[in-house]
This record gives structure tokens, C-alpha cells and sequence, in this order.
């Protein structure tokens, strides 16, 4: 286990100090920092840096961040490290045609999985520095023998997804370790070596190592009371994840933001789930797309039944509205709830200064999927309905006196907007971790589609699996 004085400094420091003190270990090289991540005693402070690392004492809370010795002056540079990195725009990857919901039990966020990741990023740093993992060819099928199956089953003993043995060839042991190592990457367990599978095995360790790392370092930062029951959202992986005394009660697909509009990071709390809701166009989305629509289409308010309020929530007419500046942006513009409305029949209220949310969608066809960062920074999600019913548990007002879904669709059909207020609010995180690892030790990735994992490099290419089509 990584030492526990070292990981609770990225815990204790000020955000922007934890990200300098680590970002200077990891740059220092993976040698370096995996000896920081280490095993070391405790002896009630940190260790000090290994030999040969001329790294400066992490900084006290409240320190001035370029005040420790030997650091830039930052009067002659301007500092390259910022407290939480910009989206970088990255292309994004072809469909690979193979993504799965993991079926593990186990929540990809919990309370583990701070240390358990670090941990992870310890033994990657190793894997790096003993020269990673070979590259495995095309064309490989179960049966087969040569060069490029002797390749496959290194490349699988390297992460542990196949156990040293006296097997030879492409058996029975490598078609079950190629779906396990599927299984770790949101791909479908197929036990074959093509296509997203392929591209993910050829992905070096040092962009894994940085995965992990980066992930570690954005978990460092939170203080999520996660609680017997609470929902978790991996933004990487496109799902949500309902959780009950350390177990997913479900896993569902979900629709995330796309890289022009990306889900935040953020933690909250569902305190009601409204029945029926109508729609708030942001002024984000006036600016941007209804002006220009309604410029070409005078009628497209109307077809879509988004209404135009003014400050004192009198309708107005949209063709007394000049659209041919901006000023459009000064009205409010609300959708009727109904099957057309934007956020579906179902919304999971969860307050937060991003004014984000889960939701039901009219376009469920988009579902189906492969690449999913489709919205403009909510949450969609498949299956809203019971992600409701779960919600609801033990909430009084229901006609049958529960609150399942037979319940709520008939309460929908009402055609009235309903708030179901939640007598204890649940815990709710949305995450972006790339890279994380289980209590267990088993470690997970996803692409880095946002570009955030900067860590020991510039976000990449590398970062994101390009399958052949």
C-alpha cells in the first residue's frame, strides 16, 4: 500500500500545492515517482524524496504556492501549472463498435479507490521502467502458435489478466484472460484480439501509468461522503451506477457531455425527482443555436413548444422579438414538459453550482451507441425509470403506496409536473477517471476523451483507442 502519510498530503494540501508537489514528482520521471509512491514508515511526516530527486518539501495548507525554494521564479515565467486543467480539444475516436457495461458488482468509485488507484499508478511506474509491454499483432486467432501469440500472452501476464503457467499457444487461458482484460476496458467480451480490443492491448504503459496518475491526482481532491446508498457517474465511462452498502444495484448507459460541453466534475446531492418537468433553455444554447435558428425558421419555437417569458414571466410573442441581434438572450425560453421536451418525462433534481442534472431524453435511440458524449454537459440516462424507482424507495404519495415504476409512468401519464421530494437526499458524484483501480487491486480504463490526463506529459493521441473500422 502506498504510503499513507505521502497520499494524505494530496488530501491535506491546498488544491493547487497538491497538484504542484505532484505534478513535480511525476515529472521527475517514473522512477522517481514511483519510489514516492512507495511503501515507506511512517514516522509522522512524509518521507523524504529518493536520492538524486531535487524536489522541494511539499508546502504547508495556506502556503504560497510559489514560495518553496528552488521553484521558477514566477516573475520570469509564467507558471504552467494551473489548478484544474482546461479541456483540451480532442478528436473524437471512431465508434469502436465493442463497448459493454461491466457486469463487476464492485462500484468504480468508492471509498477505496483513492489508495487502491495510487497504488495502481505505483505498479504501472514499474511495469515502465522495466521497458512496458510488447506489441501484439493483427490476425491472431484462438488455436494459433508463433511470434504474435507469444506476444499476446506476454502482453496479458504484464497487467495479470493471465497467470503464468505452463500453457502455450493461443488456449482456452488467453481467450479467458483477453475477456477479462475486455471486461477491465468497457469492451465487449468477444475473446478476440481485433478491432478496439487490439488498440487498447498496443496502448503503452507509460499513457497508462499517466492515466491512473492523473486520476489519482483528481481524487485527491474530493471529500465525497459516500453513504449506504449513493450514485456514482463515471464520466469516462458513459454510465451511472446506483450503489447500496458497497455494492452497484444497477449500472445503466448514459449519454455525457460532449468535448465542447463537458460533464463537470461534481459532487451533490438528489433531494427530488420531477415527474413531468419542463425545460429552461440555458443561455448558452439561445445564444448559440436557437438564435440562429429562429433567424432561418420563425417557426421553430413553436414546433418545439419552448415558450418566450419576460422578466416578469409574461409570454411574448417570438415574432415581436428581434432575432436578428442577440438580445433573445434576455428572455426566458421554457420548453412544456411532454414526450417532445428536451429532458424527457423524468428529471433527478440534484442542486449544484453547475446546474447539471440526470435525466430522462426523447432520443433514446442514441443509446445504442458506441460513443456516447453527446449532450451539453448533463446526464442522460437509459432506463431513467428505474434509476426513479430506486430513488423513491420508501417514499410515501405514490396511488399504490409504493413508488415503482408502474406507479410513476401512471403518474406521468397524468400529464401533470410532479416534484417527488426525497425524504434523506442521496449522495451523488460524478467523476472522470480514466484510469482507477479496484479494492481488489484489478484496474480499469477508459479513453481519455477530454484530454484532462496531463500528468508526466501533454494529453496525447495515444490517450484515446482509434480502432481500424
Amino acid at each position: 500500500m502506498p504510503d499513507p502519510g505521502r497520499l494524505t498530503l494530496l488530501r491535506s494540501c491546498a488544491p493547487l500545492a497538491a497538484s504542484l508537489w505532484l505534478t513535480l514528482a511525476l515529472a521527475a520521471g517514473p522512477a522517481a515517482a514511483q519510489s514516492l509512491l512507495s511503501p515507506a514508515p511512517i514516522s509522522g511526516a512524509p518521507a523524504a524524496p529518493p536520492p538524486g530527486l531535487n524536489l522541494p518539501a511539499p508546502p504547508p495548507v495556506g502556503a504560497p504556492v510559489f514560495s518553496v525554494p528552488g521553484a521558477p521564479d514566477p516573475s520570469l515565467a509564467t507558471p504552467t501549472i494551473a489548478a484544474k486543467p482546461k479541456p483540451k480539444r480532442v478528436a473524437p475516436p471512431a465508434p469502436p463498435h465493442e463497448t459493454a457495461l461491466s457486469g463487476d458488482p464492485v462500484p468504480s468509485f468508492q471509498p477505496e479507490t483513492f489508495f487502491a488507484t495510487a497504488k495502481a499508478a505505483d505498479r504501472y511506474a514499474a511495469i515502465m521502467d522495466a521497458g512496458g509491454w510488447p506489441r501484439v499483432p493483427p490476425g491472431l486467432k484462438a488455436g494459433g502458435t508463433g511470434p504474435g501469440v507469444t506476444a499476446l500472452r506476454a502482453r496479458l501476464l504484464a497487467e495479470g489478466d493471465l497467470g503464468p503457467g505452463a500453457g502455450a499457444g493461443f488456449d482456452a487461458p488467453v481467450t479467458a484472460a483477453l475477456k477479462k482484460f475486455q471486461d477491465r476496458h468497457g469492451l465487449r467480451q468477444s475473446g478476440v484480439p481485433a478491432g478496439a480490443t487490439l488498440a487498447a492491448l498496443n496502448i503503452p504503459a507509460s499513457t497508462r501509468f499517466r492515466q491512473l496518475a492523473s486520476s489519482a491526482q483528481r481524487l485527491a481532491g474530493l471529500n465525497f461522503a459516500f453513504g449506504d446508498r449513493y450514485i456514482a457517474v463515471n464520466i469516462p465511462s458513459a454510465a451511472v451506477e446506483t450503489v447500496e452498502n458497497g455494492v452497484v444495484v444497477k449500472r445503466y448507459v448514459a449519454i455525457v457531455g460532449d468535448v465542447d460541453h463537458p460533464s463537470p466534475e461534481v459532487e451533490a446531492k438528489v433531494q427530488a425527482v420531477n415527474l413531468n418537468p419542463t425545460w429552461t433553455v440555458p443561455t448558452s444554447i439561445i445564444k448559440n443555436e436557437i438564435i440562429p435558428k429562429m433567424r432561418k425558421d420563425p417557426g421553430y419555437l413553436a414546433r418545439l413548444k419552448i415558450r418566450v417569458l419576460d422578466n416578469k414571466g409574461a409570454e411574448v410573442n417570438p415574432s415581436a422579438i428581434d432575432w436578428s441581434g442577440e438580445r433573445a438572450v434576455n428572455y426566458t425560453l421554457r420548453q412544456d414538459s411532454g414526450t417532445g421536451n428536451s429532458l424527457g418525462l423524468i428529471r433527478i433534481n440534484m442542486p449544484n453550482k453547475y446546474s447539471v442534472y440526470m435525466h430522462d431524453t426523447p432520443g433514446k435511440a442514441k443509446f445504442g451507441a458506441d460513443y456516447r458524449f453527446l449532450s451539453h454537459g448533463c446526464v442522460r440516462v437509459d432506463g431513467v425509470y428505474k434509476l426513479a424507482e430506486w430513488l423513491l424507495q420508501g417514499v410515501s404519495g405514490s396511488p399504490t403506496g409504493v413508488w415503482d415504476a408502474a406507479a410513476i409512468t401512471s403518474r406521468i401519464a397524468a400529464a401533470q409536473r410532479e416534484d417527488i421530494r426525497l425524504p434523506k437526499a442521496v449522495p451523488v458524484a460524478w467523476v472522470y477517471m480514466t484510469g482507477w483501480a479496484s479494492g481488489d487491486g484489478t484496474v480499469h480504463f477508459r479513453n481519455d476523451v477530454y484530454g484532462y490526463d496531463v500528468i508526466g506529459g501533454e494529453a496525447r493521441a495515444e490517450n484515446v483507442v482509434k480502432p481500424a473500422r
